[in-house]
């Protein structure tokens, strides 16, 4: 039987990840991961006002070098049997484009312009814009948000438009159109990046951008105008049609072909979200809810549109047909901060000692300090008494969204060491996710089993103990440490036409599960109750914040 190899390529938050794989056994012929540098490096980011950005020469050099990289470990034959890659990326993650289609910051005059680069999913800049569309929306003739859960977000793809064209004149007056990073990356693989012609992510549009088919698209020229003048006319320079990702966006250019030494027939599929394309490297199936879990969590949930395509489903992040498996309702749902809150608390207390005793010695408390605090809080006892925290330190993704909410910790005594308050961050994210599972229930869509994935989900078994004791359910690990870039090249094998399908693909390809965590009796029972202070205390803070802002408008 002849060969068939696919690449996945995933671009996360800080690096990109090339997968090379045998479609036709699922064995890993060659990987390799690529740092973005100037996001290393700080650049164009301003954590104290949420602004977060990324360069299009960090994600077109990162992914170079990591293609080339997971090649050169495969067998010198495998370059001219690759038949197909496809990419996934952080969402929503948009930039502005000029009229041929190009990323503005990739321009001498923007070079160095962090409004002409790629808006990362996690920058909340645009709290005001998302507010403001909330509003417009839900006193309009249609609810455009009623597919996404009833409340847009300021990481999602209007509300960061909207305020790069108040606060920019130039990126203004240059941008023709915006792309999302999953529809640029693969549109440039083919070197066709106009975007009154590139394929649009049905995955990207019909959760972040308000696409749906019963709107003919997109919500209307008056709806937008409305909003902002400086959106009139803007959605005849974007898109009508989506497109669900085993179909394919084009063929690979011959600039990129031969950048990456493999053949000119190569197809590029259409891209998706890594959490979506993570789901379908982790097999997922109906009423099963897969937990992407690493900086934040991305929870997936597919189900027959027959069966719950009549529910709106209110506070999640969207409700799409086939934006994770072609031909079923996808759901998404998450947290704005999962692994984030952990390293948020290993930086608290790092921070003196790379101030008093030198980086050395801070670096090497990094590698020891997390483990360490995972080891000393398994070892103590889940009481009624112990410390809550709120998961909220970078605002409330879902159920409801409103990423100006802030974390908490209530509790404290004398005797809260830090083992304790990890104890008590870990647990809040457990809490955070049980909230989605609740949300998902009382809305009449039924969860029949967890499926995790992503760097937590493999490296701490503290995490995931505590996850399946506060959610009372067993949660199965995958085997693949890189199930979104594995799920990218199933998805490759059908855009490219290897397999016939994504079942076949999966069938294929899949490398199953590793681990399975069980709840424990008596620390669930326990977790019920702290879970229902949780609630309490959330809703304490959330009061609170919505007292202030009503006394600071009046």
């Amino acid at each position: 039987m002849e060969e068939n190899y696919v690449i996945g390529i995933d671009f996360g938050t800080d690096s990109v990840r090339a997968l090379v794989v045998n479609a036709n056994t699922g064995e890993q012929a060659g990987t390799a991961v690529q740092e973005y540098p100037r996001w290393k490096q700080g650049k164009y980011c301003d954590a104290g006002s949420s602004q977060f950005r990324q360069h299009p020469l960090d994600y077109l050099e990162s992914m170079e070098s990591a293609v080339r990289g997971a090649l050169d470990q495969a067998p010198a034959a495998v370059r001219q049997q690759v038949r197909g890659i496809s990419v996934d990326t952080t969402g929503s993650t948009p930039v502005a484009v000029d009229r041929q289609g190009t990323p503005l910051a990739l321009l001498p005059e923007f070079a160095e312009n962090p409004n002409g680069m790629f808006i990362l999913w996690k920058d909340h800049t645009a709290n005001a814009e998302a507010e403001e569309i909330n509003r417009l929306a839900h006193r309009y003739d249609i609810d455009f948000t009623k597919y996404v859960g009833g409340i847009y977000s300021s990481e999602w793809f209007w509300a960061k438009i909207l305020r790069t064209l108040r606060v920019d004149t130039a990126v203004r007056e240059q941008a023709f159109s915006w792309v999302e990073h999953c529809d640029w990356i693969s549109a440039e693989l083919t070197g066709m990046t106009d975007p009154l012609q590139l394929k649009r992510s049905r995955c990207a549009a019909g959760h972040k951008a308000l696409w749906h088919q019963d709107f003919d698209g997109l919500p209307s020229n008056a709806f937008f105008t409305e909003l902002d003048p400086l959106l009139d006319g803007l959605r005849d320079r974007l898109f009508s049609t989506t497109e669900t990702s085993d179909q394919p966006m084009g063929t690979i250019s011959k600039e990129w072909a031969a950048k990456l030494g493999i053949p000119e027939n190569v197809v590029i599929g259409v891209g998706a979200f890594d959490a979506h394309m993570g789901a379908v490297g982790a097999l997922i199936e109906p009423y099963s809810l897969c937990k992407v879990i690493g900086t934040s969590t991305c929870d997936m949930l597919v189900a027959p549109n027959e069966e719950v395509g009549h529910l709106l489903i209110k506070g999640i992040c969207g409700q799409v047909d086939g934006s994770i498996v072609p031909g079923m309702l996808g759901m998404e749902a998450g947290q704005s901060a999962f692994g984030d809150i952990y390293a948020w608390f290993s930086k608290l207390i790092i921070e003196p000692v790379r101030t008093l005793l030198g980086e050395e010695e801070a670096a090497e408390l990094s590698k020891k300090l997390i483990p360490h605090l995972a080891e000393q809080a398994a070892k103590l006892p889940v009481t009624e008494k112990d410390i809550i925290a709120i998961d909220w330190l970078n605002g409330r993704r879902t159920p409801d969204a409103k990423h100006t909410l802030k974390g908490g910790l209530l509790g404290l005594n004398l005797a809260s060491d830090s083992p304790r308050i990890f104890k008590a961050l870990v647990e809040a994210t457990a809490y955070g996710s049980k909230a989605i599972v609740e949300r998902f229930r009382s809305e009449g869509v039924p969860i029949h089993q967890v499926i995790a994935i992503g760097g937590v989900a493999k490296k701490s078994a503290f995490v995931m103990q505590t996850l399946a004791d506060v959610l009372n359910m067993p949660i199965k690990v995958a085997t693949s440490e890189q199930a979104c870039a594995l799920g990218a090249a199933m998805f490759a094998s059908v855009a490219a036409g290897v397999h016939a399908n994504l079942q076949e693909a999966q069938e294929a390809m899949s490398s199953g599960f590793d681990a399975v965590y069980e709840p424990r009796e008596a620390q669930s029972a326990i977790y019920q109750q702290l879970y229902q202070k949780y609630l309490e205390a959330g809703a304490y803070i959330e009061n609170e914040f919505l007292q202030k802002a009503y006394l600071e408008l009046t």
